[in-house]
């Protein structure tokens, strides 16, 4: 892990956790259990079934490991991660004021190096010498805090991780390693997902069309309607990190403690944190804020 200084760290982009079992516009009456029930499904959120779900992967990374199985109550999900224009009328009707903005920087891959960037923000994730942040792509430079408030504004909140994974297993347990399917591509060489192409961080041949976030909803959705369910941005989620198998340990964050991020991001390849699996972990301490991190939220039904 690396530390520029003690209330940020820039990730290496690989593992760890905390077992958590789970828990307006135009909307859609959902039926569950066999008609019986209904839910109201909000637009853009998707209704995941519950189910249970074995988490993890014995073929992934420590942290990844040892799986088990995980009981998921039925929840909602935003369909894509939060895109900066949803993320600007939160700022414009509350006046809230990110971490990033707080602190006068955030961290960014400079000449392969990562750097706490002054003005960096989520308006300008780059810095105040670059571009500004697309409309319509997720929104970055943000910390697990700036989330949870967004979320708890529209009376939602962060998926755990385990909602995350169930999410990205199709809330079937599926086994695919991705959350569309075996393959990166097809046969055409169509892109599944935003990530890297090429050698990381020397060189990235931008295959997918994409040298940084890319578009909500670009690479298709999965059969629960689930857009960036890889690639594009990690996610943070409402966990901290902590070993499988340490669920109902006792437990106390202290300053050094991480929350964990799932989903891979546009830095991620085959070869360097292979982060876009749906069973990948990565993590960070929750007042970083970062150009490749954003999140979505999710809605307990009930």
């Amino acid at each position: 892990m690396w530390h520029l200084h003690q209330r940020q760290t820039l990730l290496i982009l690989l593992v760890g956790f905390a077992v958590v079992l789970a828990g307006c516009n135009d909307s859609n009456e959902v039926a569950l259990n066999d008609g019986i029930d209904t839910v109201v499904v909000p637009s853009g959120m998707a209704l995941v079934p519950g189910g249970v779900t074995t988490i993890g992967s014995e073929d992934g990374l420590p942290a990844e490991r040892p799986v088990f199985d995980a009981a998921v109550r039925a929840f909602l999900l935003d369909v894509h991660p939060v895109t900066v224009s949803a993320f600007r009328a939160f700022v414009d009707s509350t006046g809230f004021v990110t971490q990033a903005e707080a602190f006068g920087d955030a961290g960014v891959l400079v000449d392969k190096q990562w750097a706490l960037v002054s003005g960096a923000n989520w308006r300008m994730p780059l810095g105040v010498d670059e571009a500004p942040a697309p409309d319509d792509h997720p929104v970055t430079q943000v910390s697990w805090n700036d989330a949870v408030a967004y979320c708890e504004s529209l009376g939602k909140r962060l998926p755990t991780e385990i909602e995350w994974e169930h999410a990205a297993r199709g809330a079937d347990n599926g086994r695919d390693r991705y959350a569309w399917g075996e393959d990166l591509t097809d046969g055409e060489h169509h892109h599944h997902a935003n990530t890297w192409q090429g050698v990381f961080p020397d060189f990235n041949r931008n295959e997918d069309g994409y040298a940084l976030t890319s578009p909500v909803g670009a690479f298709g959705e999965t059969d629960l309607g689930l857009t960036d369910m890889g690639g594009n941005v990690w996610e943070w989620t409402a966990d901290w990190l902590r070993p499988y198998g340490r669920g109902y340990a006792s437990f106390t964050p202290d300053a050094s403690s991480e929350k964990v991020q799932r989903g891979g991001s546009f830095l991620c390849n085959e070869d360097w944190c292979h982060g876009f699996r749906v069973s990948a972990r990565s993590h960070s301490t929750p007042e970083t804020s970062l150009f490749h991190v954003g999140f979505r939220c999710a809605r307990t039904i009930g």
